[in-house]
């Protein structure tokens, strides 16, 4: 099913004297309390499920080829690679790429009609398969709601039954989504089994106001889902990096590969960074169907947040 990224076994974090793993630096600052950033305003929705906190989270990211404007067989070839994959290790958190179902489609009649409750068949498809497998499933869908307005959609089921949505911010105009999808208008940060999740789609990477991590309780993880181009790779995995170093925290930059049927072509380049910006899984650029797997640990994350407090001298900014 591809290739396998190596997760390091310790992360480092940079003293002025000396260099300490996280793991020395959790026992050495395990009482001083953690610092938070300074707050920005800009509307901003959080929403809990209702689980168990844990210190690990077990993230698996699938770099896949899509059928093209085919919903059915994009559901279909996921829900065997879910089977075969959850079958035989423990998972958290399983992310698919922007737009799963359609690829980077135009063409808003392809996209899932919703009705009135918001509810379509992917939605459903994600919930039926969080609940199976007791992983929280995240992807971003080209929906239709009962007006006729079509979004790019990212939801994330999980496995008590909680669906969350964040519609995209930032619409990519130089292909026209912004023509034919709403922007969204909220920042959503999902807390689940004690991990605040930021959810973010493709083209909100190159806006880091937007996901600047601020408040008396900074999100422990940014979520990206994108379609991003070869060409531009390079910017993808730079930015990606750059966003857990300035917010210090982890993220997931999960693509698509292969070339979609408007001709673009896709390397991949799927990420999970670590709070200073190492690589802990990288699918490399070879356009090539990959799995990625990381855990990510809060222990770390604190420990890491304590004793680098950069966070609290963020500027205090806001958005409109």
């Amino acid at each position: 099913m591809g290739a396998f990224g190596r997760v390091e076994p310790s992360v480092r974090v940079c003293f002025a004297k000396e260099d300490r793993t996280i793991d020395e630096a959790v026992a050495k600052l395990r009482d001083i309390p953690t610092t938070s950033a300074t707050a920005a305003v800009l509307s901003q929705s959080s929403a809990s499920s209702n689980s168990p906190t844990q210190d690990t989270l077990r993230v698996v990211a699938l770099q896949a080829d899509l059928h093209w404007q085919d919903p059915e067989a994009n559901r279909t070839s996921f829900a065997a690679k879910l089977d075969e994959l959850l079958q035989e290790e423990a998972v958290d958190l399983v992310l698919l790429p922007e737009m799963f179902t359609t690829g980077f489609s135009m063409d808003t009649g392809k996209a899932e009609p919703l009705d009135v409750e918001g509810q379509g068949v992917t939605r459903k498809w994600m919930q039926h398969v969080a609940q199976k497998h007791g992983v929280a499933l995240g992807g971003t869908v080209a929906v239709r709601d009962s007006e006729g307005e079509a979004w790019n959609r990212f939801w994330l089921a999980t496995p008590e039954g909680d669906v969350h949505a964040y519609d995209k911010r930032h619409l990519f105009h130089l292909a026209g989504e912004g023509k034919h999808y709403r922007a969204g208008t909220e920042r959503v940060e999902v807390t689940w089994r004690g991990w605040r999740l930021l959810l973010q789609t493709c083209y909100d990477l190159r806006f880091p106001g937007f996901v600047r991590n601020h408040g008396p309780e900074p999100y422990d993880a940014v979520l990206y889902l994108a379609n991003w181009p070869a060409p531009r790779s390079p910017a993808w995995r730079t930015l990606l990096q750059a966003r857990a170093i300035e917010n210090q925290c982890f993220v997931a930059g999960v693509n698509r590969a292969g070339t979609d049927g408007s001709g673009h072509h896709y390397a991949g380049d799927s990420l999970l960074v670590d709070m200073a910006g190492n690589i802990l899984a990288d699918a490399g650029g070879t356009g090539s169907p990959a799995v990625l797997r990381a855990t990510w640990h809060k222990s770390e994350l604190t420990a890491f947040r304590t004793s680098l407090p950069f966070l609290q001298d963020a500027d205090r900014f806001g958005i409109r």
